[in-house]
């Protein structure tokens, strides 16, 4: 089972050069599956909407995991049952699901969304309890994860606590891909931040100005998605050989 992961697709630049650099990624790695994190792909980077959810399933996109603004655009409420989206699993009571099984080749590959708790929201239930229950009670032969969380601490602990049992652990969230990919010690693959497909020059996606002014003003409520250059984060991940990949594009 082969996985084509890209982090965070912030806004329209992200979406954009995502389409651009789709084929030549598929052409090189050959992926069974394609995973998006979505939470920030809508024009404003705040959730997503139906227009691009469907560009997205024609694009190939098998599945879609979201984050802390799953609902920031409230038209995903209409579609998400039923849909390829993946909201975070530990939610307490929500729309949408927060697991997904796809079926490859007669493997079934179970996906899950997972929120961190530390430094974002304490009131969603634990995400290391909650996780492990669906891994123990869902049938499939594969699985992955998308750690949607702020502390890397909490992600390497989660990593360490399901290593084993859960085939593949990615973290998002931070924007910032991290270097330490790699099989952890009973196998399970992993890395702390597949880091961001968007905008270059801003800071995590969003216009540099703005959030300067909010660390020196400590206020700035408005927020715009930069044009300019363009990133791309993603990981290749093969679950049957054990290969995990970092890949990381830009414009120069």
């Amino acid at each position: 089972m082969k996985i084509l992961f890209f982090g965070d697709v912030y806004g329209n630049p992200g979406r954009e050069y995502l389409y651009e650099k789709l084929d030549n990624l598929k052409e090189k790695y050959r992926p069974n599956i394609i995973i998006i994190n979505g939470e920030n792909i809508a024009p404003n980077g705040r959730g997503i909407n139906k227009a691009i959810y469907k560009e997205l399933m024609s694009k190939g996109i098998s599945a879609i995991t979201m984050g802390n603004w799953v609902f920031g655009n409230s038209e995903l409420l209409d579609f998400i049952d039923g849909s390829n989206v993946v909201r975070p699993i530990n939610f307490y009571d929500a729309k949408g699901s927060g697991t997904l099984v796809i079926n490859f080749n007669g493997k079934k590959l179970l996906i899950i969304n997972a929120l961190g708790r530390t430094y974002m929201n304490n009131s969603v239930e634990n995400p290391f309890l909650v996780c492990k229950k669906a891994l123990e009670e869902i049938p499939h032969d594969y699985s992955f994860i998308d750690f949607h969380a702020e502390a890397t601490s909490e992600k390497v602990a989660l990593g360490y606590y399901l290593d084993g049992l859960a085939s593949a652990i990615v973290g998002t969230h931070t924007h910032v891909q991290t270097t330490d990919d790699r099989i952890l010690e009973k196998g399970t693959l992993y890395i702390s931040d597949v880091g961001m497909t968007g905008p270059l020059d801003g800071v995590i996606g969003v216009d540099r100005e703005i959030v300067i002014n909010r660390f020196i003003n400590g206020h700035a409520p408005i927020n715009k998605v930069p044009e300019g250059r363009r990133q791309l984060s993603a990981v290749f991940l093969d679950l049957e050989l054990k290969k995990i990949e970092r890949i990381y594009e830009y414009e120069e």
